[in-house]
């Protein structure tokens, strides 16, 4: 194997582990409120993110531009600011996963949707889609929210502001049918 070869597996690895020690605090902390997170993320992440990226301002000198690796370091260090983020508020995620599978149903069957032929129809698909994903986000039961805000909606005045708060799915005002219910395990 060639000696850049074998150095680039080595620091990929490298690279790697600070990756999986993110994670590895993350899991940590999956259950803890936002202000835990937020405290933990400073005490341990932050040192972790730091030493990443002096090690990644060192790579750039060593790895071949062009080269998987280089492409690699380059590519994380242009998204510096964005992975940082996650160290400013304890409700934000390390990764976007969770986003990416939620929509994932619509990017499959979005061939199958052809009422969405037009911009007003794709607006349409995007914000229902949006208001479902939001409610399970926020562990409500989309049909009974949904339905909750179409017969309750109408009647408001949408420029009151405290009362168009109250329909948010985060909002505690909320009627107990629109949350799901905890099963309790045996």
């Amino acid at each position: 194997m060639p000696k850049d070869k074998q150095n680039a597996d080595v620091a990929s690895r490298q690279g790697l582990e600070y990756c999986n020690k993110l994670f590895a605090i993350e899991r940590d902390i999956k259950d803890k409120s936002k202000e835990e997170r937020y405290k933990i993320r400073h005490e341990h992440s932050f040192p972790v993110i730091q030493e990443f990226g002096t090690w990644l301002e060192e790579q750039k000198s060593k790895a071949l531009p062009k080269s998987a690796f280089g492409k690699a370091v380059s590519y994380c260090l242009n998204q510096w600011k964005k992975l940082n983020t996650f160290l400013e508020d304890g409700d934000l995620e390390l990764d976007n996963n969770r986003a990416e599978r939620s929509i994932k149903p619509f990017v499959i069957g979005r061939k199958n949707w052809m009422f969405a032929n037009t911009p007003k129809g794709a607006k349409s698909s995007a914000l229902i889609y949006s208001i479902i994903e939001t409610a399970k986000e926020n562990e409500l039961n989309p049909f009974n929210y949904l339905q909750f805000l179409f017969e309750n909606l109408p009647q408001i005045d949408i420029n009151d502001q405290e009362k168009l708060d109250k329909f948010l799915p985060w909002s505690e005002d909320l009627p107990g049918n629109c949350k799901l219910q905890k099963t309790q395990s045996k």
